[in-house]
């Protein structure tokens, strides 16, 4: 008697926690939020991404620079190029990783439109249906029924609940380095700047005004090489992290949120109870009959 009665409890129980997920899927109480947290996402990778070209563009130039000047009369030339060749190499890397940030964010804009769509919830809201009338009454059911009604679950909520989940843990560990790694970013384009209009601004007086140019000049131009040069070895720490900022936030928490769901919804179905209800007998079963 007491197994019996636990068994309908568990029965109604999940029927009742299956009835308020359909009820979600048309109530969408996750999608606007989640529509919100990846179009938040889709900018932030676009400017990450416009933020590495202008300050690839930006050393470009400093490379193309030779600093002339002539100190005491003597004749001095270096060249930026080689010291910023390694942020560069990078620069362009973290570029193509920024880009395929923004292609994974349009996907999983996609696919939360796909799984909000009221043709999903009209089949889940049908599937559901069938099987909690199978569920309660213990009749046996099809085994493929409960894998296409947890099948459709996971594509209804899969999406809303990865995305959430994910910006959830981005505003709490990395969005403080985001904005961080995002300045330094912004340093590093002006300070390349900087050395590349004064490069260019020794060059044409050194070619107008020979030995023209101070000792000073020359100092002030090696300054802000050595300025860039700090600011380049700070910012390839930076852009490693954004990179692996943008990877958790895109794929790896994404996949992680998806498999927690698929396991969670697995076990659930696999629970004695459940698997009686739809068509496995348990070992009780075989020794009444």
């Amino acid at each position: 008697m007491t197994t019996s009665r636990n068994q309908q409890v568990v029965r109604f129980l999940g029927v009742a926690v299956v009835a308020i997920m359909v009820a979600c899927s048309w109530l969408s109480p996750f999608d606007t939020a989640a529509n919100e947290q990846v179009d938040a996402g889709l900018k932030r990778a676009a400017a990450t991404y416009a933020s590495a070209r202008l300050l690839n563009g930006a050393i470009s130039v400093v490379q193309g620079t030779q600093i002339s000047a002539a100190p005491a009369g003597m004749g001095m030339t270096f060249a930026p190029g080689e010291i910023l060749d390694p942020l560069n190499d990078l620069v362009e890397q973290f570029s193509q990783v920024m880009l395929v940030a923004m292609v994974a964010f349009g996907v999983e804009k996609v696919l939360l439109t796909v799984g909000a769509s009221w043709m999903i919830s009209l089949t889940l809201s049908l599937v559901a249906g069938v099987w909690a009338i199978l569920y309660v009454r213990g009749m046996t059911g099809p085994r493929w029924l409960a894998r296409l009604l947890m099948v459709l679950l996971v594509t209804r909520f899969a999406m809303p609940v990865s995305l959430i989940g994910t910006d959830a843990i981005f505003q709490h560990f990395m969005a403080s380095d985001y904005q961080e790694s995002q300045e330094v970013l912004k340093s590093v384009q002006g300070e390349a700047g900087k050395l590349g209009v004064a490069g260019a601004e020794e060059k044409q007086g050194v070619w107008e005004k020979f030995k023209s140019t101070t000792v000073d000049a020359f100092a002030e131009a090696r300054a802000n090489l050595e300025n860039l040069t700090r600011a380049a070895e700070n910012a390839i720490e930076r852009i490693i992290k954004l990179m692996a900022i943008f990877v958790l936030q895109t794929i790896v928490l994404p996949v992680f949120f998806i498999w927690v769901l698929l396991s969670v919804g697995r076990g659930a179905f696999e629970m004695p109870a459940l698997r009686k209800g739809m068509g496995r007998q348990g070992p009780s079963d075989l020794m009444v009959k």
